[in-house]
């Protein structure tokens, strides 16, 4: 028998969106992982807020709806609003009972800029970090570091002579710029939208566009991302962005650096071996004077298990740039792009400790 295509709808649930999650949802096991991080971290957010006036939005709710909008793809946090208003998905991870109203994009993104003074989003991916650690998923003493361009949300046309003051243009919503037979460079130049971006290429070849350079540390044995930093790129912002996350390694023990053929050089290979890491970098023999690496570092065999694995660094920055939308930032200024960038670094840990924990410690 046909059904009826009745469309009034009931005003009364009795059931909660727990009970509509399922129980297999892939959420249910990061929401566990990030409830454990953020009750670690309630005497931090104590130090954020004050005690008196009128409450803001929970920093916790906060957090877990950026990580949504990461995992999901959400392009802006405007949207993010929208698809939070009516998935009930939405609302039972960032913890929002199913008739409460939606905060305004506006408001929720001047609570978030507070968090930026607290540094949560390094704090987060700590202590996903050590929740790794216990569950002995991670190599402390194998790493593989590289960087990336991050666009910087500013246009060709924001890059500017510095301290010259532009002429009216003749059309404010989309300028006409020439720039033809212009020299430009970082140090006459700069971006009039975001002065703190810098004009970089990967490669040669390659077009130059306003850009960061985002630099990851992983661990060999399953991938997992262990340090982050962000820096302005340049010749050498790569290289010294890795010695430095090399420098924070924990402990004295001698460990193994991969990297692939731009970290060939050899002032990087003599500060790796001064911070005692061995570096397996991928020799440049096309460079003038040949490789930096010599048989006493290839005869190894770990040498070439090291560079097998320093590919898996390639699926942090290809799941950071397509799925967390860190292709272009959205954000302006060293600091809230490095806070994203930390927090996408904290998520992708998330979605890969989810297949690598047994259901029993994520329960």
């Amino acid at each position: 028998m046909r059904g009826s295509d009745k469309q009034q709808s009931q005003m009364f649930s009795y059931i909660s969106p727990e009970e509509r999650v399922p129980k297999s949802h892939p959420l249910r096991k990061i929401r566990a992982m990030v409830e454990q991080a953020l009750k670690e971290m309630d005497g931090q957010f104590d130090q954020l807020y004050a005690r008196t006036g009128r409450p803001s939005i929970a920093p916790e709710k906060l957090i877990r709806a950026l990580l949504l909008q990461m995992f999901y793809t959400v392009r802006s946090e405007r949207l993010l609003m929208e698809m939070l208003d009516y998935n009930l998905l939405f609302r039972w991870f960032v913890g929002m009972n199913t008739d409460e109203a939606v905060w305004d994009a506006s408001t929720f993104s001047k609570n978030r800029d507070r968090l930026l003074a607290g540094n949560v989003a390094r704090e987060l991916f700590e202590r996903v970090l050590e929740q790794a650690a216990a569950a002995d998923l991670m190599s402390d003493e194998h790493f593989t570091v590289d960087g990336t361009l991050i666009k910087a949300w500013a246009s060709d046309k924001s890059f500017r002579r510095k301290g010259e003051r532009p002429a009216p243009p003749d059309d404010p919503g989309n300028p006409t710029v020439n720039f033809r037979g212009e020299r430009r460079s970082n140090e006459t130049h700069e971006s009039t939208t975001d002065p703190e971006a810098r004009l970089a290429r990967k490669g040669d070849g390659k077009e130059a566009k306003l850009s960061y350079c985002g630099n990851l540390m992983t661990e060999n044995r399953h991938g997992l991302i262990t340090d982050v930093e962000l820096v302005a790129p340049s010749g050498t912002a790569e290289r010294m962005a890795a010695s430095t996350m090399v420098e924070r390694i924990e402990g004295n023990r001698p460990v193994t650096v991969g990297a692939d053929k731009g970290y060939d050089t050899r002032q990087f290979v003599q500060d790796l071996r001064e911070l005692n890491a061995t570096p397996h970098v991928a020799q440049n023999l096309q460079r003038p004077g040949g490789s930096a690496i010599d048989g006493r570092t290839t005869r190894h065999p770990g040498y070439e298990i090291s560079q097998r694995k320093r590919k898996q660094i390639e699926e942090c920055f290809g799941w950071l740039k397509t799925i967390a939308t860190l292709s272009q930032t959205r954000h302006r200024g060293k600091d809230r792009v490095g806070w994203v960038f930390a927090l996408g670094s904290a998520a992708y840990n998330l979605v890969r400790l989810t297949k690598l924990l047994p259901p029993a410690q994520l329960a």
